[in-house]
Parts: C-alpha cells; sequence; structure tokens
C-alpha cells in the first residue's frame, strides 16, 4: 500500500480516516514517495508540530525514492489528467507516477487520484 499524505495527515491527526490508516500499516507492507515527506515537512512546518512526525513515517513505511522514469512520466501524466481532474498537482503526478511505477494501490482521500488504483479513505 502507497500511503499519500493526506494518509498520513488523517493518520496524525487521528481521525477516523486516520483510524484506518492505523490499520493498513498493521496489515499491509506500506511505502511513502520520497515528494510525500516534503509535503509532510511543510504541513508539520505550516501546524508547528513536532519534526518528529517524520522519523515515524519512515519507521511505519519505506520511503521509496523519486527514479528519472516516475519524474519524467509525471509530466506526461500531470498533462493528461488536467484535461479531466480540475487542480491536480505536480505532486499529485509523482505519487500516481511512483504508484504505476512500483505496482502499489494508493490510500489517500484526495479526489485528484480517482480513477488510479486506490483505495479511497
Amino acid at each position: 500500500m502507497f500511503l499519500d499524505t493526506y494518509a498520513w495527515v488523517e493518520f496524525f491527526n487521528g481521525t477516523e480516516k486516520g483510524k484506518r490508516v492505523k490499520k493498513i500499516l498493521k496489515e499491509h507492507a506500506c511505502f511513502t514517495s520520497a515528494i510525500s515527506l516534503a509535503e509532510l515537512s511543510e504541513w508539520i512546518q505550516k501546524e508547528n508540530l513536532d519534526r518528529k512526525f517524520l522519523d515515524s513515517v519512515k519507521k511505519l513505511s519505506s520511503v521509496l525514492p523519486l527514479e528519472n522514469e516516475i519524474l519524467e512520466l509525471a509530466g506526461v501524466i500531470k498533462t493528461q489528467k488536467r484535461k479531466t481532474v480540475k487542480g491536480i498537482s505536480l505532486i499529485d503526478a509523482i505519487i500516481i507516477s511512483a504508484a504505476r511505477h512500483y505496482n502499489l494501490k494508493i490510500v489517500t482521500g484526495d479526489k485528484h487520484f480517482k480513477g488510479e488504483n486506490v483505495e479511497m479513505l
């Protein structure tokens, strides 16, 4: 299972969706994109939270690197998705590309991932 930033934020906030993420973490091998560390770092900074949250991500999941192939495909994905998915970001496209590359299901609640191999929270 490939945990999107959305899933981690829900997990750390202890919401109902976060409880589902906790269960997924217990029952599956989980992975996180390196780009999600940047998004989580921004969230932690904005919310004035403990930076140890990033250590938890690295402890509870394997952080996957961003290969050139993933980054190159992300530009194609963003351009294609923009035709039908309003507001999709390049980071979303990178996560989609990485999930496809590693053949993983994305765990998220972000509507920008609709139509992908996703488990919506």
